[in-house]
């Protein structure tokens, strides 16, 4: 079995909803990363075989093929659109890395796209003609009772570990704080998109703010929750021939896992992934150069690295969601794309790892 392989990648800025891309629809955001991509590689969008794209609030219609349209992709590229909630964007990732390994394609296109701005409202219908009801949160468990709101399941993973609410505000705080020292590196990998070329919401987030910030669910706040935001996020990848051929930095699919915990308790699901990942290279955490952990909430992210053993010094180097924002079908893919960034600069291990609704966790592996 051949192995595939990063190539390129890249993402638009991060912006919170009702922010400078809140125009955009999902196709729009995502186009201009995918031609970064391909740009970069030196390869022709005639050569793509695949696209495959995470989305979460897009109620269907195939946004993968309104993208591959978009960015130019030959109209022989179905496109290929899913929802795993935030697991999506790396998830596209793992069935391109199948896709090549199995002879399937030479060259895919993989991540995420989310607009949250121009999401499409829901509404619930009812089978005795009673007026449709609107709702924001689908089920993500048949059992009311282990499919809580995502604020109050951060909040009791918080209890249930011991992890109080000045940690996960130093978490926020520090998150911020590595974004912020990491303009220059970030700015690598970030396609500018309406006259925005950062992410906008990192900001030099301080104590007095998280205490002042406002409470979602006992100690979990605004502070220290990611907001909603607006964001796509693109791979490369080809096959092993492919990848022979180009010059410039490559990184390999060692490769990653998917598996569901407890619905009520999503913040822990991603350590089974990262176990299993790890377990299938022979690694141990300590053989882990870079790590990408996702921080919809704090209390989520320092639960994983310490569930699962992984040396902060080396996650999230430059920041993490909570000093970008949240859009849900990009985020695994966000990571994917620092990650790639990150072993650019240093040969070594990568990890991207997350977390989504249901109680669902994926975790790759990368080598550089």
């Amino acid at each position: 079995m051949t192995s595939s392989f990063v190539i390129a990648a890249y993402r638009t800025p991060v912006a919170p909803r009702g922010g400078k891309l809140s125009r955009l629809l999902p196709h729009e955001l995502a186009a201009p990363t995918i031609r970064a991509c391909l740009s970069n590689a030196g390869l022709d969008a005639s050569n793509v075989d695949e696209l495959i794209a995470g989305n979460a609030l897009g109620a269907g219609g195939n946004p993968a093929r309104l993208v591959a349209l978009a960015a130019g992709l030959p109209e022989t590229v179905a496109g290929l659109s899913i929802d795993r909630q935030c697991c999506g964007g790396l998830d596209a990732l793992l069935l391109a890395d199948a896709m090549i390994k199995t002879g399937q394609a030479e060259i895919v296109v993989a991540g995420g796209v989310e607009s949250y701005s121009r999401r499409p409202l829901r509404y619930a219908t009812s089978f005795d003609g009673t007026p449709p009801l609107p709702y924001d949160q689908p089920a993500f468990s048949p059992w009311p009772n282990r499919d809580p709101d995502m604020a109050e399941a951060a909040e009791a993973l918080a209890q249930k570990l011991g992890i109080s609410k000045q940690r996960q505000d130093t978490w926020a705080i520090e998150s911020h704080k590595k974004a912020l020292a990491a303009g220059p590196r970030l700015s690598a990998e970030i396609v500018a998109h309406s006259a925005l070329d950062h992410d906008a919401y990192t900001r030099n987030l301080t104590q007095g703010l998280c205490d002042r910030a406002k409470v979602i669910s006992g100690s979990v706040t605004t502070a220290n929750t990611s907001v909603a935001a607006d964001a796509a996020a693109f791979c490369l990848i080809v096959s092993e021939d492919i990848a022979a051929k180009i010059n410039g930095p490559r990184m390999r699919i060692m490769n990653g896992a998917t598996l569901g915990a407890a619905p009520e308790l999503p913040g822990l699901a991603p350590v089974a992934a990262i176990n299993s990942a790890l377990a299938k290279a022979n690694f141990k955490p300590s053989d882990i150069s870079v790590t990408e952990i996702m921080e919809a909430y704090a209390a989520q992210a320092i639960a994983c690295v310490e569930q699962a053993g992984i040396n902060e010094d080396v996650t999230n180097l430059g920041g993490g969601s909570l000093a970008r924002g949240h859009p849900i079908g990009a985020s695994g893919a966000i990571l994917a794309v620092r990650v790639f960034h990150e072993l650019t600069a240093r040969n070594g291990i990568g990890l991207a790892a997350i977390a989504a609704a249901g109680g669902l966790g994926t975790a790759v592996l990368f080598e550089a």
